[in-house]
């Protein structure tokens, strides 16, 4: 599902227009970017976690020239699912 497809499924689950719909994501987005950027998480309860983490410095190689080289310390974003997201997704058996 890419971005359009989203707008048009929220739009329709909450009797909205697509312009409306695209807005609220747009705000969904930029909101939790802020809250992240300013090192907070973002928890919704039952989807998941957003978060900022921590990577440190390491040694990794060149594939190209096999040569060591030095991977500078760095921030990432970590996504954790929550537990109703995760029992919508395993396949019942």
């Amino acid at each position: 599902m890419n971005k359009a497809e989203l707008v048009d499924a929220i739009a329709a689950d909450a009797d909205l227009s697509k312009a409306s719909a695209a807005r609220a994501l747009d705000a969904f987005i930029a909101n939790v970017t802020k809250a992240l950027a300013a090192g907070d998480s973002v928890s919704l309860i039952g989807f998941g976690s957003f978060s900022v983490s921590e990577r440190a410095a390491r040694t990794g190689r060149n594939p190209r020239t096999g040569e060591e080289i030095t991977i500078e310390a760095s921030q990432g974003v970590k996504f954790t699912a929550g537990a109703t997201l995760k029992s919508a997704v395993q396949k019942k058996k």
